[in-house]
């Protein structure tokens, strides 16, 4: 088989991810040689909630939007998968269907690996096993981190946290500020926090007056690192 086809950002941001570059090299080109490009656009479906699970899947660029309808039929974001990060695989261990939605959000490219070549990869090396039982040890301890955030801290301390996050897995520093590339509607980032948005609005307003950060038309721009991490440690 052949190596999927990325750009050199794509294919960087594939080889950074810290869990896929934390594997050999021999069970790397293994993965992307099973692995095919898709490319969506902003808001296309990726995997509806309920459906059988086929794919095992890395984001090359862009990010994928995870929801769920609440009991009023509304759709809330969960969380948003960043470039670099491979997921679907605990549908395919377990056979049951998928537990939510999951689309686009902004362009977007993915690898995908269909359900039998996972299936043959996991036979032929031990190796992935182990890697993606500690992948989801990992998640386990963000998931419970985040109860624990979401019981015992405000909602600034929280904001501030995610805010955190966001730069991180999308940060573009220019000078001393760091422009979060990923556009979300206050009303997305209030979803993540459990919020309102008037509520976020009121912290990013304060945030903005205490000079920790600028919030633009389609972007928050972190003016302080330091001070937003004070802010998380509330």
């Amino acid at each position: 088989m052949n190596t999927p086809i990325l750009t050199i950002d794509e294919r960087h941001n594939i080889d950074a991810g810290a869990w896929f570059s934390s594997l050999s090299p021999t069970l790397r080109a293994a993965i992307l040689a099973r692995a095919t490009v898709r490319r969506l656009a902003d808001g296309a479906s990726l995997a509806a909630r309920g459906t059988p699970a086929e794919d095992w899947v890395g984001v090359a660029k862009g990010a994928v939007r995870v929801s769920s309808v609440s009991l009023s039929g509304k759709q809330v974001s969960l969380t948003y998968v960043e470039p670099g990060t491979w997921f679907g695989d605990i549908a395919l261990f377990d056979g049951l269907p998928r537990t939510h939605d999951a689309s686009a959000h902004g362009a977007t490219t993915l690898l995908i690996v269909r359900k039998g070549d996972f299936r043959e990869l996991l036979s032929q090396h031990v190796e992935l096993y182990d890697a993606l039982l500690r992948l989801n040890c990992r998640r386990l301890r963000l998931m419970f981190n985040l109860i624990e955030d979401l019981n015992t801290k405000p909602l600034a301390a929280r904001l501030a946290k995610q805010l955190l996050l966001l730069a991180k897995s999308y940060g573009i520093e220019q000078g001393e500020e760091i422009r979060i590339g990923l556009q979300l509607a206050q009303e997305d980032l209030a979803q993540l926090l459990g919020a309102s948005r008037q509520r976020v609005n009121q912290e990013l307003k304060e945030f903005e007056r205490d000079g920790v950060l600028r919030v633009e038309p389609a972007r928050l721009v972190v003016l302080s690192r330091e001070k937003l991490m004070a802010a998380a440690e509330r």
